[in-house]
């Protein structure tokens, strides 16, 4: 079976490296999913899961902040700003996250303040849907 180089970085360091058969991120405009062959492309990638379908069958999960893809022939690049491994993500810190984003958001005091909390509301919410996720992938080995 046909497989696709995929890399995903962050700024601290190289989160995975491999050869895949499937790629699942949530893009700018909705989710995308890249097999070999895909067409080139260079997109933003919103706060979410990263799944890949390695080459023997199993799953990885890396949760990105955000980022930009770029699809090459044979190579696909994820550039993010933050990346944990899905065995890394913390669902205790990120329900915590979430709450103060909520609370800062009704206390906004300014608009800065607001868009702040509002951006860390969608980070955490992303975190905690990723987490979800590789549960319910976890579930079904």
């Amino acid at each position: 079976m046909a497989t696709i180089k995929v890399d995903v970085v962050s700024a601290e360091e190289q989160i995975f490296s491999g050869q895949a058969k499937f790629v699942a991120l949530p893009g700018e405009s909705g989710e995308l999913g890249i097999l070999p062959g895909h067409t080139p492309l260079i997109t933003r990638i919103r706060p979410g899961a990263v799944r890949i379908e390695a080459k023997d069958g199993s799953e990885e999960f890396v949760f990105v902040a955000g980022g930009i893809l770029e699809i090459q022939p044979g190579v696909v690049t994820v550039l993010a700003d933050t990346a944990i491994r899905g065995a890394d993500l913390d669902e205790a810190k990120a329900e915590q996250a979430k709450k103060r984003a909520e609370e800062a958001m009704q206390d906004n005091k300014s608009e800065l303040e607001y868009a702040t909390a509002q951006a860390e509301l969608v980070y955490a919410t992303a975190q905690l849907a990723a987490i979800q996720r590789l549960r319910k992938a976890h579930a079904k080995h």
